[in-house]
């Protein structure tokens, strides 16, 4: 089998389909042409500023609340060596692997757009740890969303200088062997290098993206099983129609309903009922498109907002080229994320809602005309699928708690020098 072709890392193109690759997949990685020499240019800035000794954040002055305190240039390796350690204070269950890849390549993707200021080596490191099999163990509670995920990239970018634990070939050691085992060397933290690995919106991005390819395989599912479900009620085909949805045309629900449409034209059950007493169908059944279609439209909002932030630059501060600036800004600001990621979870959870109602519907004998939770033979002395609702109710329920929006939270931090983040 010939030797997939690798994904290659420019900081302007990656693609969902390519990081999903990346990261459950283990696609190879390399540079693009084009990122030595975009990556040099930044570069050079930040060691004029060195060179200079001009203030700048992060490069010679402390971090958040600790801004004002201006660092000797005889400290400025040291200052990012203690950054990375001093952050990597998370906590919790271990993320995936699959996570975990996903950020390292948007890592790498970030600082190959060349606005970072830190040394080819850096992304280089990262993305043969990719390549061959190195995968930090990284704690998933810690980020605030802003700035960025400090303390998850932290743990990942301990990796990168020895220290820390990540696994190769599903055994855990530390990050030194780690690297060893696979031919690789740990890098040694130059100027302003510690704070570009860490700062950013990379765990927030990979999770985001994993989940949204996963809502998408369950959108299309659910269209096909919301037409089982309706074929095996007897129910309606013609909340379906095109002309319903051509009156109200939300492009998701245009889509849900085609699906359903195409599940059913085939139906060996329809003409059994064409002229049953039902006037209507339970909304569960009637207003799939609507639900469906719904879900569909903010997945399209959500996958938007991905496939921008993929090839964003979240760093602070930014270097420009262009301009020889070094400029302190917000794009490290989860926001935008974390906006649609909460509407991401309302979305599943009212899918899973629906999905739930059907199943209850076809259990009850009053509206689906079959035997009482469809056992077969003497009910009572079967259950049938009874407790397979008390299952969805249960999954339901959980939902709507994991639901609730976090970006309406807001904790200060930093002594109120980071006072509003987007968790």
């Amino acid at each position: 089998m010939p030797t997939p072709s690798p994904v290659l890392i420019d900081g302007e193109t990656l693609m969902m389909s390519e990081l999903v690759k990346i990261a459950r997949h283990n696609a190879p990685v390399a540079l693009a042409n084009g990122v030595a020499e975009k990556v040099a240019e930044s570069r050079r800035i930040v060691e004029r500023i060195v060179d200079e000794d001009t203030t700048v954040y992060s490069i010679n002055t402390g971090f958040g609340a600790l801004s004002d305190i201006k660092i000797s240039p005889a400290d400025i390796d040291t200052l990012q060596l203690n950054f990375v350690r001093s952050h990597a204070a998370g906590t919790d269950k271990i993320l995936p692997a699959e996570v975990v890849r996903a950020m390292m390549a948007l890592r790498a993707n970030t600082l190959a757009k060349g606005y970072s200021g830190v040394r080819l080596e850096v992304i280089t490191l990262l993305v043969e740890m990719l390549n061959k099999g190195v995968v930090p163990i990284v704690p998933s509670q810690g980020s605030l969303g802003a700035s960025g995920d400090l303390a998850p990239l932290a743990h990942l970018a301990l990796v990168l200088i020895g220290e820390g634990r990540a696994k190769v070939d599903g055994e855990s050691m530390p990050g030194d062997k780690a690297l060893a085992k696979v031919g690789l060397k740990p890098i040694t933290l130059r100027s302003k290098e510690g704070l570009a690995l860490v700062n950013g919106t990379q765990m927030m991005t990979a999770l985001g993206v994993l989940n949204y390819v996963d809502a998408d395989v369950l959108c299309k599912v659910a269209d096909i099983t919301a037409s089982m479900s309706v074929d095996g009620f007897m129910g309606s085909h013609k909340p379906f129609a095109d002309m319903v949805q051509e009156v109200r045309p939300h492009p998701g629900q245009a889509v849900s309903a085609s699906n359903c449409r195409r599940m059913l034209q085939n139906s060996q059950i329809a003409h059994s009922h064409a002229h049953c007493k039902k006037v209507q169908d339970p909304y569960s059944f009637r207003c799939t498109p609507q639900v469906h279609g719904a879900i569909r439209d903010t997945l399209t909002f959500v996958r938007q907002v991905l496939e921008r932030e993929l090839n964003a630059a979240t760093d602070n501060p930014l270097i420009f080229p262009e301009t020889g600036e070094a400029v302190s800004q917000g794009n490290f600001h989860g926001e935008p994320l974390a906006f649609a990621m909460d509407f991401l979870g309302i979305a599943m959870a009212e899918l899973g809602s629906i999905s739930e109602r059907r199943v209850d519907k076809l259990n009850d004998p009053h509206f689906s005309e079959l035997p009482a939770f469809l056992t077969r033979g003497q009910t009572g002395l079967n259950s049938g699928t009874m407790i397979v609702h008390y299952t969805a109710a249960s999954l339901v329920s959980e939902n709507k708690i994991l639901a609730h929006p976090a970006s309406t939270d807001s904790i200060p931090t930093s002594n109120n020098k980071e006072d509003h983040v987007s968790m």
